[in-house]
């Protein structure tokens, strides 16, 4: 993954990148020992796909993961 940069003196574009890192560093990285590289690989992208994604309710999602936030979403798009 590469983290994206803003323009300089606009943060704001890249706020959103940067409150997932610190939540991936605060929930996983500080609280694991990684005893290769694969293995850290392997961990955060099952944190991301399986827990992050499909499992971890979130306040700005009305405290739904953002697979059901999404799945809400289009489920409405084709309600007529």
């Amino acid at each position: 993954m590469m983290a994206s940069m803003s323009r300089k003196g606009d943060c704001w574009d890249n706020a959103p990148m940067e409150s997932f890192w610190g939540t991936l560093k605060n929930e996983l990285v500080h609280h694991c020992q990684f005893g290769t590289q694969q293995q850290a690989k392997q961990e955060i992208s099952e944190y991301i796909e399986v827990f992050y994604n499909r499992q971890r309710k979130q306040k700005r999602l009305d405290y739904l993961s953002p697979a059901a936030f999404t799945q809400r979403h289009y489920a409405t798009m084709f309600i007529a």
